[in-house]
């Protein structure tokens, strides 16, 4: 038993290693000049702090950031708003053909998303025009655009918290003389706050990551979004490694303080449900 802990444990640290070698090795290469920026050592020689104030006074960056906050919370914030109201119905009403409904829900993530790109393009250039008003270039046709491939992974993984909420609860609030919407908010969202927050942290990381669509259907700095920055380095005389490695940590900083928020329900929440009898 001790042998397979000590070897369990070996393999975590090797799998921790592993899993941060990038990430450090992105803070070696921005702590470089560019003139050491090519050694080959996985130190940290001087910490040079230039490419990072470079990055910080950048008034350019600074707006994507915030352009990424808003579109990622809100897109995050309302994907979880819908897809607990859709999975309630799912999973406590018996709904003509719902197993067919679920599945085609989900579908639409089992196709790459730049199959929807030429498509898209021109829903937002041509179709979701409103007099002076365009989704393309717009924040908010990026929080919609989101909300279309992370709603059905949040009814999915939310359908499956809330059967494993008794229904019991349900019938006992009603007795009472709750309801529907006093039994959602009052027994349900209370139960199903780790799930919650498990969907929240993961579609506000796949809208915070987003390249494809962000590139392609934004084209200023008032709506794109700060991965789209990071491509802005690269240039016909050369790339701006020092950086762009500057950028990429300092992108990395939000989500990390985004999951340390909820990371006390983030195991909570995926195994919840995973018992049901």
């Amino acid at each position: 038993m001790r042998r397979s802990g000590l070897g369990s444990f070996i393999l975590w640290i090797c799998l921790t290693i592993l899993t941060l070698l990038p990430v450090w090795w992105m803070l070696v290469v921005s702590m470089r000049p560019r003139v050491k920026l090519y050694s080959k050592s996985f130190l940290i020689d001087d910490f040079y702090w230039n490419n990072f104030l470079a990055v910080l006074n950048s008034s350019t960056f600074l707006q994507y950031l915030w352009n990424s906050m808003i579109v990622a919370t809100s897109n995050a914030a309302l994907v979880c708003a819908l897809g607990l109201l859709a999975a309630f119905g799912l999973s406590r009403y018996k709904i003509s053909g719902g197993d067919n409904v679920f599945f085609w829900l989900i579908t639409n993530r089992m196709a790459p998303p730049a199959v929807f790109l030429l498509p898209l393009f021109l829903l937002f250039t041509k179709w979701f025009v409103f007099g002076d008003f365009m989704l393309f270039d717009t924040k908010t046709g990026l929080i919609l655009l989101y909300c279309v491939f992370n709603l059905p992974f949040a009814i999915w993984l939310l359908k499956g918290m809330l059967d494993g909420i008794p229904l019991e609860l349900d019938e006992a609030a009603r007795v009472d003389g709750a309801t529907t919407s006093q039994v959602l908010t009052h027994v349900i969202l209370p139960l199903a706050r780790p799930g919650l927050a498990v969907t929240f942290i993961l579609t506000w990381i796949f809208a915070w990551n987003e390249y494809l669509f962000a590139a392609t259907l934004t084209s200023s700095a008032d709506a794109r979004t700060v991965t789209t920055a990071l491509a802005e380095y690269v240039s016909v005389t050369g790339t701006n490694w020092g950086e762009m490695a500057a950028m990429a940590f300092l992108t990395t900083l939000p989500a990390l303080i985004v999951l340390g928020f909820v990371q006390k329900h983030i195991v909570t929440g995926l195994t919840f449900g995973a018992l049901k009898g």
